[in-house]
């Protein structure tokens, strides 16, 4: 009886298959993979609104920095 793991090094040792979970633990580092960007919302000045309507302004305009910077879908 033989036993194929889902995870394997590839012979000669230059690729590594993964076919079930990574789990990368606390403090552990990985090396070598290019880093995502993560887009910035513009600021959004605090609000000093005093009544629901210029509240929901402020809201609003909070909503649409998030959705130009793409952290948020438009629709």
């Amino acid at each position: 009886m033989s036993y194929n793991g889902k995870n394997y090094m590839e012979q000669g040792g230059d690729k590594w298959v993964i076919g079930g979970t990574l789990e990368i633990k606390e403090g552990a580092s990985v090396t070598g993979l290019p880093a995502a960007e993560v887009p910035q919302a513009a600021n959004q000045a605090d609000s000093v609104a005093e009544d629901v309507s210029t509240l929901v302004s402020d809201f609003n305009g909070l909503l649409a920095k998030l959705k130009a910077a793409g952290l948020m879908a438009s629709s």
